[in-house]
C-alpha cells in the first residue's frame, strides 16, 4: 500500500504556477482572498497540520454518530446493507477478503478526521462544528478497541494517536523506481495483449438484478 505525497505537492505547485501565471500574463480572473482560501484549504495532515482548535469525547461522540451516522453505519460501525464498515477486520487483510476498517487498514487518524469533516453526513456534508468532528473520531477509535470509553481527543492530543496499520503504507516511489520507467517503450518479449477471460457475473460478484427474480 503506497502513499504518495511527493507526487501530489507537485501537481499542486504545478497547478497553482501555471494558473498565477496565465492570470498575470491574460489578466484572467483575480487572487483568491484569504477568506476564499481558508474555505478551500481545510485538508488535515498526519502530523495534525491543518486541525483547528477543539476537543470531543467518545460519550459524546457516541451521541452525535446514533443521530447521524449509525442508520448507515451501524450502531458500532458494522454498517448497515452496502454502506461501508466502519470498525473491526482486524487481522483480514492477508486473507481472501479482507475487512479494511478504519482499525484494520487506514493509516492515519487524519484521514479520519478529515473526511469526516469533509464528507459527513452523508447528505449533509460540511455541516459538522469541530468539536462534534472531535467527538466522532473519538467514537470511531473506541468501536475499534483503540482507546477507552472515557477518551477526550484534542487538537493538543492529536499526534499523538497511531492506528494499527500505519506501517503498512509506504511512500509511492514512482518517480524513481527503474519499475516505471516508461522512457524506452518496450519493443520485444513484451507482456502479451490483456484478454478478458471471464465475465463478473460468473464470478459472482456482480449483485443480483432484483427485476430479474
Amino acid at each position: 500500500m503506497s502513499k504518495f505525497p511527493k507526487l501530489v505537492a507537485l501537481g499542486l505547485l504545478a497547478s497553482f504556477a501555471a494558473t498565477t501565471a496565465l492570470a498575470d500574463k491574460y489578466d484572467l480572473g483575480r487572487k483568491a482572498t484569504p477568506e476564499e482560501v481558508a474555505a478551500w484549504n481545510i485538508d488535515i495532515r498526519p502530523d495534525g497540520q491543518g486541525l483547528p482548535e477543539g476537543r470531543g469525547t467518545v460519550e459524546q461522540g457516541e451521541e452525535i454518530w446514533a443521530d447521524q451516522c449509525a442508520s448507515c453505519h451501524g450502531d458500532f460501525g458494522e454498517a448497515v446493507d452496502r454502506w461501508p464498515v466502519i470498525a473491526g477486520g482486524f487481522d483480514t487483510l492477508a486473507s481472501d477478503d479482507p475487512i479494511k476498517t478504519v482499525g484494520s487498514y487506514w493509516p492515519y487518524l487524519s484521514t479520519v478526521w478529515d473526511y469526516v469533516n469533509r464528507a459527513m453526513p452523508f447528505t449533509e456534508a460540511r455541516s459538522l462544528e469541530p468539536d462534534q468532528v472531535y467527538a466522532l473520531t473519538a467514537y470511531i477509535m473506541s468501536i475499534n478497541d483503540l482507546v477507552d470509553s472515557d477518551f477526550e481527543l484534542s487538537h493538543e492530543n492529536f499526534a499523538e494517536q497511531k492506528l494499527p496499520n500505519e506501517s503498512g503504507f509506504f511512500d509511492d516511489d514512482r518517480l524513481s523506481s527503474p519499475i516505471f520507467d516508461k522512457s524506452e517503450p518496450c519493443m520485444s518479449n513484451c507482456k502479451p495483449k490483456a484478454e478478458v477471460v471471464m465475465r463478473a457475473r460468473i464470478l459472482d460478484v456482480t449483485p443480483d438484478d432484483e427485476t430479474d427474480n
